[in-house]
């Protein structure tokens, strides 16, 4: 089974190739003759019906599928039993740190199942949260600006923080849509981070035993370092 890593964006309602993969390997957990139950994680401003209800209708447009939907306004917490009887988890976007302090709760036991098989995606800031340290917002490093402030998720100085560990580098998303990737670049130079990857949107970063896969219409950003500094390059979605 895979972690699907997706750098945000709007396309899903047209374009299920990013969701149909992680809908399979959802069906391919669940038991036989039985459409998998997908947990879908979502931390909100206000009552979150509406965000619930689009990603519902995404997730059915790429297979079968039972969704249940975790809700949360921001500042609230899940419990364990949030977890019971899934076959797969989505955890969406929106204020990456209410979604850190949301999840919190959850981590080891979502480091457990993921590790046992079950399929994982993280859609923008799931997909950030997905890392080990994990890039949680802010636009200035030492007060100089790094990125658009609109990137800042209402935090100044770029934090890093504890994510729930499925992978071993930082991820940011949005990121030529929204020039994330010199928050990247810049957090890896100022050494918050050692490396990592910013997802382009309406688009994944597959992570499976086979290797990784790029999917869907943009690229994914790869930061990395050697003695000569900070290095970029890019992997076209296939």
């Amino acid at each position: 089974m895979s972690i699907h890593l997706v750098g945000g964006g709007q396309r899903f309602a047209h374009d299920t190739t990013i969701l149909s993969a992680f809908v399979a390997e959802a069906a391919e957990r669940a038991e036989v003759a039985t459409v998998p139950r997908i947990g879908v994680f979502l931390v909100t401003e206000d009552d979150g019906l509406e965000y619930a209800a689009r990603v519902e209708s995404e997730l059915a447009l790429a297979g079968p599928c039972d969704v249940v939907v975790r809700l949360r306004v921001e500042g609230g917490r899940y419990e364990l039993s949030d977890l019971a009887d899934l076959d797969a988890v989505y955890i969406g976007g929106g204020l990456t740190p209410a979604y850190a302090t949301a999840l919190e709760p959850l981590v080891g036991e979502l480091r457990r199942l993921v590790a046992s098989g079950m399929p994982y995606l993280g859609f923008s800031a799931g997909a950030a949260l997905a890392a080990e340290q994990a890039v949680v917002g802010g636009w200035k490093i030492g007060g100089v600006a790094v990125s658009p402030e609109e990137t800042s998720e209402d935090l100044d100085e770029v934090t890093v923080q504890s994510g729930i560990g499925l992978i071993d580098i930082a991820v940011d998303v949005h990121a030529a849509q929204w020039g994330t990737l010199g928050r990247l670049v810049a957090a890896t130079e100022a050494g918050l981070v050692s490396g990592g990857v910013a997802i382009d949107e309406n688009t994944a970063l597959v992570v499976s035993e086979s290797g990784l896969t790029v999917v869907g219409t943009g690229s994914v950003w790869q930061v990395t370092t050697d003695d000569a500094g900070v290095r970029v390059s890019t992997v076209a979605a296939s």
